[in-house]
């Protein structure tokens, strides 16, 4: 039964998360390579080939790589943390 508990809680963090993403993509005041890395990160979310875990290091892997872009918004450089910080509660 915690197991359960356990996979429905990451699936909700992980449907969190691309919903947050989603904003980001949708924002045509984000530059361009920034959606591009967030679209890459939300389909390393949506990848079921992977575990939770795997899939959630993917994504911060690549949001990692541009949350120091200096072009980007702060308003979205506080959206990617944000994300970063739900996706590393993500555990198998």
């Amino acid at each position: 039964m915690i197991v359960m508990a356990a996979v429905i809680d990451n699936e909700t963090k992980i449907r969190n998360a691309m919903f947050m993403l989603m904003s980001i993509i949708n924002d045509t005041g984000v530059p361009r390579n920034i959606r591009r890395a967030a679209t890459e990160a939300l389909n390393q979310l949506r990848n079921t080939k992977y575990s939770p875990g795997v899939r959630a290091a993917n994504a911060i892997s690549i949001l990692d790589s541009i949350s120091q872009d200096p072009n980007m918004p702060i308003n979205t450089r506080t959206k990617i943390w944000q994300i970063i910080a739900i996706l590393e509660t993500v555990r198998d």
